[in-house]
């Protein structure tokens, strides 16, 4: 199967273990977005920090959201120092990808093993119902 901006998301995910292994575990989750932002910018990567999403219902602005990042214009990240990627934080993600015209998102946990999830949100599907693309736990780089 071939997965959306595969080329990008690997990118992201190399500097994602960069930082990971760079830094370690036990910061607040601005202090990897920050490092990350860097790195990613560094690769030659055009990286907007706190990403604005507006959330409408029934035509309606109700809520303002902010994705941690967002790469090239087309992968939304979502950065966590948690235990582990709970169901919680994909059903941000997912919520964050139902709001914009984006397909892809990432969540990426900097917790005390590094952890990633890669979502999709496939918008050609009639039923609008988003779907996991791959979902993955990595310890092994």
């Amino acid at each position: 199967m071939s997965l959306k901006h595969r080329e990008l998301t690997d990118a992201i995910i190399n500097a994602f273990y960069h930082v990971y292994n760079t830094l370690g575990f036990g910061f607040l989750e601005k202090v990897y977005e920050h490092a990350l932002a860097y790195e990613l910018r560094k690769r030659g990567y055009t990286v907007a920090q706190q990403f604005p999403i507006k959330v409408f219902y029934d035509g309606q602005v109700v809520g303002d959201y902010y994705a941690d990042l967002l790469v090239n214009d087309l992968v939304l990240l979502e950065l966590k120092a948690a235990e582990s990627i709970m169901p919680e934080h994909e059903a941000q993600l997912l919520n964050y990808l139902r709001a914009t015209r984006y397909e892809v998102g990432l969540i990426l946990n900097f917790g005390p093993k590094p952890q990633l999830k890669r979502k999709i949100y496939d918008r050609a599907r009639r039923d609008g119902d988003a779907r996991i693309e791959r979902g993955c736990d990595r310890f092994d780089e």
